[in-house]
């Protein structure tokens, strides 16, 4: 068996992140396609919140190690205060060091065919690049989503470190990959001489963690008795999910009303901005139809999904390049799915390809106003769209592995 490099911050027992399941999933399956997987992460020192939940589902064969990792803002700052250059490209530079002397121990070790490092936390492609550079071995620089955007980062030495390792890792790495069509087109026009080995790699779902769920009865429990649930399970970004047209809207229809409280609740699980959404729903009037809770255990997560009457989705349109994670536990979960995002973008082309197609703007206050209370009363009465079997099939963590073992195959056999 083939053995690969994996470089990864994201990953148990790092709480709060839906972005673990990327790397957890391809470390749990790219054995079925004959890669045994080999785990470089930080020490969870680093990590703000942690959880054992996960922690189990790591292969008891698997060679994990945790190198030396401080995260700047907590550990290294004087009264909330810090050296920018000790933050650059993230808060977590410092992980780089014992990485890179661990990284290439592993390699001496464990003879790996291939690397692969794992984006949003730039510091894994910083080390994925060096020990590429030392070892020689072939390397897959997994972006997922964008890196250096028009106006993200907003601090523009950011900026030029996130744009540096892009260039860096476009020309480099054997393959890029991201998890949405625009992106990964995005990148081909970016730079354009190495355009073929830009491809995508989507996200998806555990259906072995989603059959367990289901198998000990874990769904079937409605949220609250008699109003409909909509459910927001992950962060709130205050930018790309910011929730103030919808409470708006929710005023209006309240004070028109055309909703009530006793049989409309939005639940936000683990939303990280409790005090933002508090604060919202007392300035629109709607602290009764809101319902923040604090973050559980994962599988515990994709119970509440299967038990909630519809999912909400917040995606705004400066991420149309962007598919939340989520959205392929939402479409998994088979519920109704209501989206707030913009029409144009990858995430509604994703939602609508699989059935769901009730959706208004996330920023615009009217159309929500419009779209939300037919689709309120769709659930009621189950006429609403459901996701379709059949779309959802193919999304699932094991064939998204396939695909990855497939790109590992191509460039370890050169």
């Amino acid at each position: 068996m083939k053995r690969l490099l994996m470089i990864a911050y994201h990953f148990p027992p790092l709480a709060g992140s839906s972005g673990i399941q990327r790397t957890l999933r391809f470390v749990q399956h790219l054995p079925k396609f004959g890669w045994e997987p080999i785990v470089l992460t930080a020490d969870p020192r680093a990590y703000e919140r942690t959880s054992e939940d996960l922690m189990t589902d790591i292969p008891e064969s698997v060679v994990v190690r945790r190198s030396f990792a401080l995260d700047t803002a907590r550990h290294l700052s004087i009264g909330g205060r810090y050296i920018g250059a000790m933050a650059r490209p993230d808060r977590w530079a410092s992980w780089k060091i014992g990485a890179v002397r661990d990284g290439m121990r592993m390699i001496k070790e464990f003879k790996p065919q291939a690397i692969w490092s794992t984006y949003p936390i730039a510091t894994a492609h910083l080390i994925g690049a060096e020990l590429q550079r030392r070892s020689g071995l072939p390397w897959v620089a997994d972006f997922r989503d964008p890196m250096a955007q028009d106006g993200y980062p907003a601090d523009p030495l950011v900026w030029q470190s996130y744009k540096s390792i892009e260039e860096k890792a476009l020309s480099t790495a054997r393959y890029s990959t991201f998890t949405t069509p625009s992106a990964a087109q995005t990148y081909r026009s970016r730079y354009p001489k190495t355009a073929e080995r830009v491809v995508v790699l989507e996200n998806g779902y555990d259906e072995e963690t989603f059959a367990a769920v289901e198998n000990t009865g874990g769904q079937k429990q409605k949220i609250h008795p008699e109003a409909v649930t909509l459910l927001h399970s992950g962060i709130v970004y205050p930018d790309e999910r910011d929730p103030t047209q919808l409470f708006e809207a929710l005023g209006q229809l309240k004070a028109n009303g055309k909703i009530q409280p006793s049989t409309l609740k939005i639940r936000f699980r683990a939303s990280v901005h409790d005090d933002l959404l508090n604060a919202l729903a007392i300035k629109y009037d709607i602290a009764e139809f809101i319902d923040c809770q604090p973050p559980i255990p994962y599988r515990e997560a994709l119970a509440e999904m299967l038990n909630a009457d519809g999912l909400l989705v917040m995606q705004a349109s400066n991420c149309n390049e962007q598919i939340p994670a989520k959205i392929y536990e939402y479409l998994r979960a088979g519920r109704p799915i209501f989206a707030l995002t913009d029409s144009l973008g990858d995430t509604a082309a994703t939602l609508r390809n699989a059935g769901a197609s009730d959706m208004a703007r996330l920023d615009s206050t009217a159309e929500i106003c419009e779209v939300l209370p037919a689709f309120i009363d769709a659930v009621r009465q189950s006429t609403v769209s459901l996701p379709m079997t059949q779309v959802v099939e193919q999304a699932s963590r094991v064939g998204r592995t396939a695909q990855l073992a497939k790109l590992l195959d191509s460039v370890s056999s050169r």
